[in-house]
């Protein structure tokens, strides 16, 4: 009664609260869900870790006496302990000769255009001005694309298009296709110490250059390959068709022991420019940019210890038995006669439903299981209980440490990024490649996945996640897991700026 008299004539009042606090505000629900994905990943070793101590305890507890008679009972069932060793060889051989052989990215390198083809903002909207294609109309339209697109001032167009007026000959798309081709082709060589002759497998995909003869011969030609190559050439497969050319090659790697496969991504610029007035086709002009990526990959286990990446899964969504998706990104001419790719404005919609489709196969493959138990229960509670409950939306995260988001423009990254929940440095990687080399086609997760090099942030078993999309309509997944702390290869595209990136954009 003192102390409490004292402090009252202190003016000071001391009272017990018997309220709990409200855990809502003072615990961060995500960490509960991280307690709660580790729990459901370790559960089959938490239930085997009691097992297997039990199991300790009572072989422990055997003397010689319980030895020996269990060596008796073994010889009574000779026939059956015959049987089971017989059965056991050969399951395990059989395992052994039919399990997919692993594929190894043992280094890949991307194509860096020469300083001379860079081109500004203000280069871009007076050359196409002189050109005198262009109406007052489509000039500031393609202003506005650019301003808006999250291209940068050091992005590069090929040789013939610095010429007034612009000569966009057969000649010239070879001479690019050429430059991009072997330009990324003799880098990798170079890093990889691996002797042309030895390639058995070359895969070349570019949608809108297609010459005779084929781009794969000329690489043959080139680097004199081996005359029993499996050779291919993919056309008008559109953006995505870097991991379509993936998958042919893991294919053809599943059948040819022992071999190297070379994948070479590009697009050509030169003869795909649109010189008309429709507003549609005057976007490709604004976004793509001289770009192309090399890969080396290998099935022989020897390669392992000195590749970068392990190809995981490739999952591949083909939506062309929707008109509105095969028609949406389309060349065509214009009503000049004029030819260009037409890019309809259903196409973010149409990307989201492949999307949808696309991580709808491949969730369950790479998802941990926690991810999938609540996506389930979620599915069953909004299918018998109540409509409304909002579909829960998997956390990917959980599942890929990078993401490689196809180039194709600030609004593609944009939305993968919402739709996804990404955090904004789960989209720097693609941000920065489209700011740097702007919209490379398929070749574009190659520089992204460069920039993630470069940035030092690769660490041994890091999960990799490729998402691209392409006419047709397609988006196509590739999943690789990081073999070791991964170091950039010399010659990186991005080793003589990477200190200037990320970059603040203002768009």
């Amino acid at each position: 009664m003192n102390s409490e008299e004292n402090n009252s004539s202190n003016g000071v009042q001391i009272r017990q609260s018997r309220r709990l606090p409200d855990f809502l505000q003072s615990v961060n629900l995500k960490y509960v869900k991280l307690g709660y994905h580790h729990l459901i990943s370790h559960l089959l070793t938490l239930c085997l870790v009691p097992l297997m101590a039990v199991i300790i305890v009572e072989a422990s507890r055997l003397n010689l006496d319980d030895l020996h008679q269990l060596w008796l009972q073994l010889q009574y069932n000779l026939v059956s302990v015959i049987l089971f060793s017989v059965f056991l060889v050969f399951g395990s051989t059989v395992y052994i000769m039919t399990r997919p052989r692993s594929v190894y990215l043992v280094d890949y390198s991307c194509y860096l255009p020469p300083s001379h083809l860079k081109v500004q903002f203000h280069q871009f909207m007076e050359h196409s001005k002189l050109t005198g294609d262009f109406d007052e109309s489509s000039l500031e339209f393609q202003r506005k694309i650019l301003e808006r697109s999250g291209l940068g001032e050091e992005t590069c167009v090929p040789d013939a298009m610095h010429y007034l007026p612009p000569r966009p000959s057969m000649g010239a798309a070879r001479e690019e296709a050429e430059q991009v081709m072997f330009g990324a082709l003799d880098k990798l060589f170079a890093n990889t110490n691996v002797k042309p002759r030895d390639i058995g497998i070359l895969v070349v995909n570019c949608s809108l250059f297609n010459p005779t003869p084929s781009l794969s011969a000329m690489i043959v030609s080139k680097y004199k390959l081996r005359g029993n190559i499996r050779s291919f050439n993919l056309g008008g497969m559109g953006c995505s068709a870097g991991v379509i050319a993936i998958d042919l090659a893991k294919d053809m790697l599943q059948v040819h022991r022992n071999s190297y496969a070379i994948v070479i991504s590009t697009e050509n610029i030169t003869q795909n420019w649109y010189f008309g007035n429709k507003k549609s086709m005057l976007i490709p002009n604004c976004l793509f940019r001289v770009g192309g990526a090399a890969l080396l990959l290998s099935n022989r286990s020897a390669d392992r210890r000195r590749s970068k990446y392990k190809l995981v899964h490739v999952v591949r969504t083909h939506c062309g038995a929707n008109d509105k998706a095969f028609k949406c990104v389309y060349q065509e001419q214009d009503d000049a006669g004029k030819t260009g790719v037409s890019l309809s404005k259903d196409l973010m919609a149409i990307a989201g439903g492949a999307l949808k489709t696309n991580i709808t196969t491949l969730g369950p493959l790479v998802l941990p299981i926690s991810e999938q138990i609540l996506f389930f229960v979620t599915l069953v509670a909004k299918k018998l209980f109540n409509a409304k409950v909002k579909p829960y939306i998997p956390d990917f995260k959980l599942a890929f440490d990078h993401f490689c988001i196809h180039a194709g423009g600030r609004a593609v990254i944009d939305e993968l990024e919402k739709n996804l929940q990404l955090l904004p440095v789960h989209a720097e990687a693609s941000r920065m490649t489209l700011h740097r080399f702007g919209n490379t086609s398929s070749s574009s997760i190659w520089y992204e996945l460069a920039y993630t090099e470069a940035k030092g942030r690769m660490r041994k078993g890091n999960r990799v996640w490729q998402i691209a999309f392409g006419s047709g309509f397609k988006c196509n997944s590739a999943v690789w897991a990081a073999l070791r702390n991964v170091k950039p290869s010399p010659n990186n595209p991005w080793e003589d700026c990477i200190h200037r990136y990320p970059v603040q954009l203002n768009l």
